[in-house]
């Protein structure tokens, strides 16, 4: 059936996934784009448009649909559970008011999840009660401000995989259940499922995690057991929150049904199990590990899309990077100056430019100062643009050298 087109101007940092671009501000011919108009798929096709325009014209009617699409997969996801009241959140506190209280957050974390496994070597089980202490003043940091915690993250010194896998985790699904609109009590279960999701582990031989280069077949059967080993400990410590068992239970399931252990597949993965295989996936590969170097934010973003319809379900990728943004807080980036910088603040409207701190001068030396700059607020013809993401650690930088002791 046809429909009468209308157009609506947008800048293209305000693109977003799932606008259909009908017109450009310069003619079609000379650019590598069809003449029947671009979907706007992922974040790699806003970067691919800002190289040849300035704004764009998407389809107004088509964009209902992409304005939809949240709110269709709310309903669509199993009725009558804990996922189906929806919550627009807002920011409450602004970056520099909630930075204290993220740390303090970050602080409280760390602490409890190494007391955590010391109670699970003690003991074997652990307290319900200092899981919840763990989490809940991290989902209330998220949900007062949407990049604060993920700065502190980012800026934090490295110590165990184990513990930052945990944290990691945790901080990524509070901040998806906030941009799913799921209701406080549920990102607070989701926050704990993140947490927990490896706790198995702690059952494992310590050289084998630690192991350097491919597993043997024998050893890869070994380290799936750690999904059996944390919902024995679930199990043991009277952990009955389904949402925490469902993740921990299904986080290594995949929607293609390639998964382990039982090799579910689609919706008979939970909704909790099929965030968390998203979640787990992105945060491992940003992260060293004793048999991979890190990728950056942006091309963990870019493997996690690759993968949609495969492993990860389609429309939940789309919500994970919308989530997160184009250039995720924390990551180091390039800019067309020469000037190596971090993701401070994310600008909603234009996710292309983000608020950063340079660390470095043209010459990738670092600089005595650092310089907040808000990318929105540049103009003319030295105005800065991010041209590039960068993997951690390079050019020898770790933000953590600059900002934490």
């Amino acid at each position: 059936m046809a429909y009468e087109l209308v157009e609506r101007r947008v800048e293209v940092g305000n693109l977003e996934i799932g606008m259909f671009v009908c017109r450009l501000d310069r003619p079609w011919d000379g650019t590598p784009y069809p003449l029947q108009g671009i979907e706007i798929g992922s974040p790699e096709d806003i970067e691919g448009l800002a190289q040849w325009c300035e704004f764009v014209y998407v389809d107004a009617q088509r964009q209902l649909v992409a304005d939809t699409r949240l709110q269709s997969l709310r309903k669509r996801i199993q009725s009558g559970n804990r996922f189906q009241r929806a919550v627009v959140y807002a920011d409450t506190a602004t970056f520099e008011e909630e930075a204290p209280r993220a740390r303090e957050a970050f602080d409280n974390a760390t602490q409890s999840i190494e007391k955590i496994m010391q109670d699970i070597a003690d003991t074997g089980v652990i307290s319900p009660e200092d899981v919840d202490r763990a989490v809940r003043p991290l989902v209330e940091s998220i949900l007062r401000s949407s990049d604060a915690f993920f700065w502190i993250d980012a800026l934090r010194r490295r110590a165990s995989y184990i513990y930052n896998h945990a944290i990691g985790c945790s901080a990524l699904a509070a901040s998806f259940g906030r941009h799913m609109g799921f209701a406080e009590e549920t990102i607070v279960s989701m926050a704990a499922g993140g947490l927990l999701l490896d706790v198995g582990k702690s059952q494992l031989p310590p050289e084998l995690l630690a192991r350097q280069g491919p597993l043997e077949y024998d050893e890869m059967m070994l380290v799936r057991t750690h999904v059996a080993e944390g919902m024995d400990i679930l199990d043991q410590s009277a952990m009955l929150d389904s949402e925490v068992r469902d993740m921990v239970r299904t986080h290594h399931e995949r929607f293609d049904g390639s998964g382990y252990p039982d090799g579910l597949a689609g919706t008979a993965i939970p909704l909790a199990g099929r965030m968390a295989a998203i979640i787990d996936t992105y945060h491992a590969m940003c992260s060293s590990r004793p048999y991979a170097v890190a990728l950056s934010r942006h091309q963990a973003l870019r493997r996690i899309y690759s993968a949609r319809e495969s492993e990860f379900q389609g429309e939940l990728v789309e919500q994970f990077q919308a989530c997160l943004g184009v250039y995720p807080t924390g990551s180091l980036v390039e800019l067309n100056s020469g000037e190596v910088a971090i993701v401070m603040v994310q600008n909603q409207s234009r996710r292309l430019q983000p608020k950063v701190v340079i660390l470095t001068d043209r010459g990738k030396s670092p600089t005595a100062d650092f310089i907040v700059v808000d990318l929105i607020a540049e103009s003319g013809e030295d105005r800065r643009e991010v041209i590039r993401t960068l993997p951690v650690g390079a050019y020898g930088i770790d933000p953590a050298d600059y900002f934490l002791s």
